[in-house]
């Protein structure tokens, strides 16, 4: 008769091996991604440790916290050993990490590069399941002055009123723009529609001698530039 598998507690692990205490010694960078959720979820199961849960659901999402982040409550309660509670905790980390990339990425001081636009860009809408369009506001100097949510659609368009653009840049008296939106399905070529619309800015800018500098299309890896490309 086969015997029946048995979890070993984490309490009973050597201090090396528990993440908690891991991470007292050797410091969080010492940590896998499995052991940080775990003492975020603080506790597994009579069959399961948190360090294995942990395992488990990271690895229905391919091991990618991106991924991860963009499961809901619901969506996370679904695995077993994960309450209503843990999923607010798991929740609640990783958004702090989102908004903690973004406060680096805003102490960038100037754009220098689409690059910069991306990272700035991305905690925002680089994992989102459906389309953002952004406006990033700068001045003579090419530094940021303001960015603006200027439309929010469903999974694969979105509506950007130009007037509603411009009047925003003038009050921010800004001298130059970047166009930004996320492609959900993770393609990052333009459509037709993209062009049209970064035309349709452009020539509406123009008027107000505000030039329109690039449009960013992101998705959660990669991004494309309409200037980069030679298309703007």
């Amino acid at each position: 008769m086969e015997k029946e598998r048995t979890i070993t507690s984490i309490r009973h692990w050597s201090v090396n091996d528990k993440p908690r205490e891991k991470l007292m010694l050797k410091g969080n960078q010492a940590l896998s991604d499995a052991e940080l959720l775990a003492i975020l979820i603080g506790s597994g199961s009579r069959n399961e440790t948190a360090v294995d849960l942990s395992k488990r659901i990271l690895a229905d999402q391919q091991n990618n916290l991106n991924q991860l982040a963009r499961l809901s409550l619901s969506d996370l309660q679904k695995f077993k050993g994960i309450g209503e509670a843990k999923a607010i905790t798991i929740m609640a980390a990783l958004e702090l990490g989102k908004r903690r990339r973004l406060e680096e990425a805003l102490e960038l001081p100037k754009v220098t590069d689409s690059r910069t636009v991306y990272e700035l860009l991305q905690p925002l809408m680089g994992d989102l399941n459906h389309e953002e369009f952004w406006i990033v506001y700068l001045n003579q100097s090419n530094k940021i002055v303001g960015k603006w949510l200027a439309s929010k659609g469903g999974i694969t368009s979105t509506m950007v009123d130009v007037r509603l653009v411009l009047k925003k840049a003038l009050e921010l008296m800004a001298t130059g723009l970047i166009l930004s939106h996320n492609h959900p399905s993770g393609k990052r070529e333009p459509s037709q529609s993209d062009k049209d619309l970064t035309r349709k800015m452009i020539d509406a800018a123009k008027v107000m001698d505000i030039q329109v500098l690039d449009h960013l299309i992101v998705t959660e890896k990669s991004y494309f530039s309409f200037a980069d490309e030679g298309i703007l």
